[in-house]
């Protein structure tokens, strides 16, 4: 019986998928596609023998509730078991689930350097005697895998990919967007007396802007209420910088998206992180969001200060 391409998943689009299976060739990314799958949120199974499937199955019956979302990668390491491939897939869409079936393709040349780099045996080259070429043991994994490619949904060549740009393709795929489209900005106010942060992708110090600290009736406040926020907004530079490094956060997105990065985190930095930074920093998410962008703005300082006035 050979499947058709809406029987093979029941649904084509990947996210709505009960299970996503990854084969291919050995050598070809299966690791780092499992690796950006993971991160999606699946629960992942590297070399699950096909035969297996059903088992697992009942083992998700048996737990009740939502349906868990999987990631199973199978490969030529249970060549023994292969024969079973398109049986447990038909045996899938028979009991109810999808599945959306990714082959990741690669050059011989590519992948013999791979090897070399890892210095990985092939899996086929053991208990070869005496040894295939491993031109020839490629060749014998390609045949082999050959059912496995004509039933994928999707084949990724990742010859010319890098392991970042393997991720972004797969989770651009799951979510039916360029992965820019669904980034995070999460914008962040800090005060370098206190350090500076590990954990932002871009850092930026606001104390170009003049110190509300030094006015009086402003040194009790936060950034976060109306009276800082219009003082140092009013200053021409400071409007001028959230105008223009909203420009160009909004233009750098597409980039980021390219090299996998699901959140962008950017750091404002002050003196003391209470004024100019959490002023900037509402600003700066304010003109992100105006342009359809998910950005966060939380403040490290104000909120380390809160506890401590809790207290």
């Amino acid at each position: 019986m050979r499947l058709s391409n809406r029987e093979k998943s029941g649904e084509l689009v990947m996210r709505n998928a009960d299970f996503i299976i990854v084969t291919g060739l050995s050598g070809a990314g299966k690791t780092q596609a499992m690796k950006a799958l993971e991160d999606l949120g699946m629960f992942c199974i590297d070399n699950l023998p096909p035969a297996l499937l059903p088992r697992l199955v009942e083992l998700q019956a048996n737990q009740g509730g939502k349906r868990r979302k999987y990631a199973i990668a199978i490969d030529i390491r249970v060549r023994e078991y292969f024969t079973d491939f398109r049986q447990s897939l038909e045996w899938l869409v028979q009991s109810g689930y999808s599945y959306h079936l990714i082959f990741l393709e690669c050059s011989d040349n590519v992948l013999i350097k791979r090897f070399g780099e890892t210095r990985r045996v092939h899996p086929l080259s053991e208990g070869l005697v005496p040894p295939e070429s491993i031109y020839a043991t490629i060749a014998t994994e390609r045949r082999l895998l050959s059912d496995a490619r004509s039933l994928a949904h999707d084949v990724i060549d990742t010859t010319n990919l890098r392991p970042m740009e393997l991720r972004s393709r797969l989770m651009e795929m799951y979510q039916g967007s360029p992965l820019h489209e669904s980034m995070t900005v999460d914008i962040f106010s800090f005060g370098f007396k206190h350090g500076a942060p590990i954990d932002a992708d871009i850092v930026f110090d606001v104390r170009f802007i003049t110190n509300p600290y030094y006015v009086d009736e402003l040194r009790p406040l936060t950034g976060e209420q109306a009276e800082v926020a219009d003082y140092v907004l009013s200053f021409p530079i400071a409007q001028e910088f959230v105008e223009k490094f909203s420009e160009l956060i909004y233009e750098l997105m597409p980039a980021y998206g390219e090299e996998g990065k699901g959140k962008l985190t950017i750091g404002i930095g002050c003196t003391g992180g209470q004024h100019r930074s959490v002023a900037v920093a509402i600003a700066l998410a304010n003109r992100l969001q105006a342009r359809g962008i998910k950005a966060t703005v939380r403040h490290r300082e104000t909120v380390v200060a809160s506890v401590a006035e809790k207290k």
